[in-house]
């Protein structure tokens, strides 16, 4: 098997992952995902393809992500792991497809608007 190479996206976040067999080295940023990631639930959401499929451990990971936060990020490398999996075997596809980690989430932030505080939060009312 060669390298595989796809992109995840979550809101402003971009991920771009090279998946190799090995023995489950995942590193983000050249640095390890547990330190990249030093909240267990983001580890978890970077893990749960591998859970789906059941036999992680035989894939090296180098991810490159950029943009958005620390949550965005690891759902937009969820995905990108979601898809290289599906173009190394066409059957795990079904079982990723159900849990919806192929689906681009397409909630964004909606832009400030002038007159305006925020998005939709107007300035205060004063009536006097």
């Amino acid at each position: 098997m060669e390298v595989i190479n796809t992109i995840g996206r979550r809101k402003t976040a971009v991920a771009r992952i090279y998946m190799t067999p090995g023995k489950g080295d995942i590193k983000v940023n050249g640095r390890d995902y547990k330190e990249y990631f030093p909240f267990e639930v983001h580890q978890i959401v970077l893990q749960q393809p591998f859970a789906v499929i059941s036999g992680g451990n035989g894939y090296d990971l180098k991810v490159n992500v950029r943009g958005g936060g620390i949550s965005g990020q690891a759902e937009a490398i969820r995905m990108a792991v979601s898809r290289a999996l599906c173009e190394y075997n066409g059957e795990f596809r079904p079982a990723l497809k159900k849990e919806g980690f192929l689906t681009r989430d397409p909630r964004m932030v909606e832009r400030k608007k002038y007159g305006r505080a925020k998005a939709r939060k107007r300035f205060q009312f004063s009536k006097r």
